[in-house]
């Protein structure tokens, strides 16, 4: 692979951060799974891929969204397609709590990480909605908008509330409570 092509794939994968940070979590998750006993166990695997989804897709990938609209927001907006605004930076500190909030998700409890779950869910189905209503009525095509990022405002959260559901099908072991109230 020439340096061009290198080039425009690390651009690639660093515009869409929320994909890239959805594919190291998931890496992540199975690579942590070497040092686990042998035969793995259908809660080891859940365990695994929820907690470094948390922490990756959610935490992580927040925090950077939190960065890219507050500190970037004129390149953000543009590459949304969209005017820059005092909400970049309202957008920029949700996504800080949520990022902090998935970052402390790696590690907590079923409840706590369900509820961990639920704003960026809104958020990813919400914006989704918004950039099919932009392609639509104002005819908003910009990467930012229609490109990688449309799809992974859908995906992500149901990839989240299937990790949620294995594991609570699948507890860890010791764990008596299920309950996600």
């Amino acid at each position: 692979m020439d340096d061009s092509k290198l080039s425009a794939l690390l651009v690639f994968f660093i515009a869409n951060y929320f994909m890239s940070f959805l594919i190291i979590g998931v890496l992540a998750g199975l690579i942590s799974l070497i040092s686990k006993p042998k035969p793995l166990t259908i809660n080891v695997i859940a365990e695994a891929l929820f907690s470094y989804y948390l922490l990756f897709t959610i935490g992580i990938n927040n925090l950077v969204n939190f960065v890219s609209h507050v500190f970037f927001g004129d390149f953000s907006a543009e590459f949304i397609g969209w005017p820059n605004s005092p909400f970049q930076a309202e957008v920029g500190f949700a996504s800080l709590g949520v990022g902090i909030a998935g970052v402390i998700a790696f590690k907590a409890s079923l409840p706590f990480r369900f509820a961990t779950l639920i704003p960026p869910a809104a958020f990813g189905w919400g914006a989704a909605a918004g950039h099919i209503y932009q392609m639509i009525v104002a005819r908003n095509f910009s990467p930012g908008n229609v490109g990688v990022v449309l799809p992974m405002g859908i995906v992500i959260p149901i990839v989240g509330f299937l990790f949620l559901w294995l594991s609570y099908k699948h507890p860890k072991p010791g764990t008596t409570e299920r309950k996600l109230t």
